[in-house]
């Protein structure tokens, strides 16, 4: 092997170590110069520190770090998301989360079979989703029929009866599901409008302008407005707000920092 060096600078360097050793560590007394049986040693224990130092250096790092890429839902970005987005930071200082912007579940599920990103917080299909994917619940949100606050009945026909239903987005899982609530209520009853947006819909329920029925908004957002909040009773459905990322991953270590997080804030404060 070249190591950059000029024959005089190695018969140098040979010195020394014969020097520092106290015994030579080539025989000369032949025109074939050979390698003393001590030198030999010291190259076989040369040999055994280089193979450890390097199998140090090439030992994976525990350090959770680099760039994650987590799809969220949108009602979740403002929910669940920032308390654990808090408690993975303060844990994993140097992994980067990048939350590209989709905000459909059936939008995420596509972008994680793709490998386009790491893990997505979303709503569980009811079927259960697909078992190529781990799922972790991270809690479920019930729905709830919001009202004005001067709304004088609680019975929830009369409420869509009397302001009409402003629709959460039906193109989306939870507003099929909320909207199959409202008709089971209401069977012929048609939205005045529909919106996607959870705090345009709780704004515009404050102002009169209907009755909702959506997924339990966080409660920061409730108590910024005036409403009144109608259960749904025994029947009341609830959806199931989970991580899911791909199972090949499933060993992946800023996975489970990300999931570990979550799970930490698995009963958001309502």
């Amino acid at each position: 092997m070249a190591v950059g060096c000029t024959p005089s600078a190695v018969s140098l360097q040979i010195k020394q170590l014969e020097q520092f050793f106290g015994q030579p560590l080539f025989d000369r007394s032949t025109r074939s110069v050979r390698p003393t049986p001590f030198a030999l040693e010291i190259a076989g224990a040369a040999t055994d520190f280089i193979d450890k130092v390097e199998s140090l250096r090439s030992r994976p790092s525990m350090t959770v770090e680099g760039l994650f890429r987590l799809g969220v839902i949108t009602s979740m970005q403002s929910d669940v998301l920032p308390a654990a987005l808090r408690t993975l930071r303060t844990r994993h200082p140097l992994l980067s989360v990048r939350i590209p912007p989709l905000n459909d579940s059936d939008e995420l599920l596509a972008e994680l079979r793709a490998g386009r990103i790491d893990a997505a917080l979303l709503v569980r299909p009811d079927n259960g989703g697909s078992t190529r994917m781990v799922w972790r619940e991270v809690y479920r949100q019930p729905y709830v029929m919001l009202a004005p606050a001067a709304a004088k009945s609680s019975d929830p026909r009369v409420l869509l009866r009397t302001y009409g239903w402003i629709a959460y987005d039906m193109s989306l899982a939870g507003g099929r599901t909320a909207a199959r609530q409202v008709r089971s209520l209401e069977p012929s009853i048609q939205s005045t409008m529909e919106l996607r947006s959870v705090d345009a819909i709780v704004s515009m329920v404050s102002e009169g302008m209907g009755v909702t029925v959506l997924p339990l908004p966080r409660r920061p957002m409730l108590q910024a407005y005036e409403l009144k909040e109608i259960g749904l009773g025994r029947t009341t459905p609830f959806r199931r707000i989970s991580l899911v990322w791909r199972r090949a991953d499933d060993d992946n270590r800023k996975v489970a920092a990300v999931a570990d997080a979550f799970n930490s804030h698995q009963s958001p404060q309502r």
